[in-house]
């Protein structure tokens, strides 16, 4: 299985208040009506086959406009079926199946159809699915809209929910809160009019935020074609799980993601049960706008406009934050502080006042913790030499533990710096706070070069390797350095006893 995990835009100015109100409908929407839709899903399919089997056996019988719509759809979309229906070699489904098999009286026949024609009038009438999900056959105006935040399942909510985030907050965050709400439901109603287009005949309900997400997605690749997104490949080899991560740009990702939706739509239609026509229209239209927006001037100046609030909001909230500590207000200044960073958390100034202000108040806990988070800060600014400076205030005040990637960057500088033994060190402190991570076992494995390739302590390095071969975190992609660094401290120990 192939999942983004995030890309390198994840961090917008404010809050993405539009994506987060529009997760919540969908979830909300889906915890209303999942349960009812299961129920009467499976009353309605019951029927549905029945009438399917009593078609494709008794293919003179008369049904109900409504009632033959929907198996002709069906024939159409599943000749495989069809065929197996109509042939009469089937295996018996159910005991009502076994039992219409022994009639052959005509009039019986049709009443026992006319029955389930009228069951299925019923269910259909009162079912949560054919009044506010989008049939293309039978189309009702409102499920163009309500059919977006309705979902068939779990993993389809949080699939959909989790490529909302991914796309749509930074999209948020550049367009502002009234374009971004705007386009995200036109490029779900033009997905639905395209799924209605390709499907015409169906009378399977579609349902799902699927459609609008492929927009947001499509505008993406106009908007971000060189933004790296992180990806996760995960694989079942025997009964051990792998996983392997990786970037790539959106230019390269999106356009795969598309080209295989198009082949699906193409080999497969409605059968594969999923409605790729729509990801394809969603995607386009999200891309058309993106780019029209762009053309238009309209992106620009809201984005102005929102660089603007932002920056006032932000300024006069630090100007106050000063004047407060001026007056010894330590706690007013702090509040301010806050609110600052809560809309700008990359702000260096910030974090460095906020830094000041627990040493001001003398919370050691909360001052050792901002450490670790300035000590990110200045890593993320690529301020290495400050970085390391605060990392020495976080060990000296008592922590042991930062974030494995800032960890990392921290023990890669020391070794720019040349600083070997304390690389060696602060690797094998990582290694072991992260014993169960991925990362412990990179630690180990560039902690084992130092000791060989640097402090020509072969010894050292052996059991590093060997510890990282040994353990039970997935690490395929560092069996080959592995392999290499053991080969040769072993040949260089070697050396050591012959001579």
């Amino acid at each position: 299985m192939l999942i983004p995990i995030g890309h390198e835009n994840l961090r917008g100015r404010r809050w993405p208040y539009i994506s987060i109100a529009i997760i919540a409908l969908n979830v909300l929407a889906f915890l209303g009506t999942h349960w009812t839709i299961e129920v009467q899903s499976a009353e309605t399919g019951e029927v549905e086959s029945h009438i399917l089997m009593m078609a494709g056996a008794h293919p003179d019988l008369k049904m109900t406009t409504e009632a033959q719509r929907f198996v002709d759809g069906f024939m159409q979309s599943n000749p495989k079926v069809a065929a197996s229906l109509r042939s009469g070699n089937r295996e018996v489904e159910d005991a009502w199946d076994a039992r219409m098999r022994l009639v052959e009286d005509p009039a019986a026949l049709q009443s026992e159809m006319d029955g389930l024609c009228q069951q299925y009038s019923e269910k259909v009438e009162g079912s949560l699915l054919h009044n506010y999900g989008y049939v293309p056959a039978a189309p009702h105006a409102a499920s163009y809209l309500t059919s977006m935040f309705l979902h068939g399942g779990w993993m389809h909510l949080i699939f959909n929910m989790w490529f909302l985030w991914l796309a749509g907050t930074i999209l948020e965050d550049t367009w502002g809160r009234a374009i971004y709400p705007a386009f995200y439901l036109l490029c779900g109603l033009l997905a639905t009019v395209v799924h209605g287009i390709a499907s015409s005949g169906s009378t399977i309900p579609a349902l799902g935020a699927s459609g609008a997400v492929a927009g947001l997605m499509g505008a993406f690749l106009v908007r971000f074609p060189k933004t790296k997104i992180r990806m996760m490949w995960m694989f079942l080899l025997g009964f051990r799980l792998f996983r392997y991560r990786f970037d790539a740009p959106a230019y390269a990702l999106l356009p795969l993601w598309l080209a295989g939706e198009m082949l699906s739509g193409v080999f497969f239609g409605q059968s594969s049960g999923v409605a790729h026509w729509a990801h394809i229209g969603g995607f386009a239209a999200g891309a058309a706008f993106a780019f029209l927006l762009g053309k238009s001037g309209l992106e620009q100046k809201a984005n102005q406009e929102i660089e603007a609030k932002v920056t006032w909001t932000s300024g006069e909230k630090m100007a106050a934050a000063t004047d407060a500590l001026e007056q010894n207000d330590v706690d007013g200044a702090l509040a301010l502080v806050k609110q600052h960073l809560a809309q700008k958390p990359d702000d260096l100034q910030g974090q460095e006042m906020l830094l000041s202000l627990f040493w001001r108040k003398q919370d050691t806990d909360a001052y050792r913790d901002q450490l670790a988070v300035v000590c990110r800060a200045h890593v993320n600014a690529r301020e290495m030499d400050k970085a390391w400076e605060r990392y020495e205030e976080y060990i000296g005040a008592g922590g042991a533990k930062l974030h494995k990637a800032v960890w990392m960057e921290i023990c890669r500088y020391l070794e720019t710096r040349q600083n070997w033994d304390r690389a060696a060190e602060e690797y094998q402190k990582l290694a072991q706070a992260y014993a169960g991570d991925r990362a412990g076992v990179s630690a180990l494995v560039a902690a084992a070069k130092i000791y060989s390739k640097q402090l020509h302590r072969s010894h050292d390095a052996e059991k590093l390797y060997q510890k990282a071969q040994a353990s039970p975190v997935p690490h395929s992609d560092l069996d080959v350095a592995i392999r290499t660094g053991l080969a040769e401290v072993n040949g260089e120990l070697v050396g050591s006893s012959a001579r």
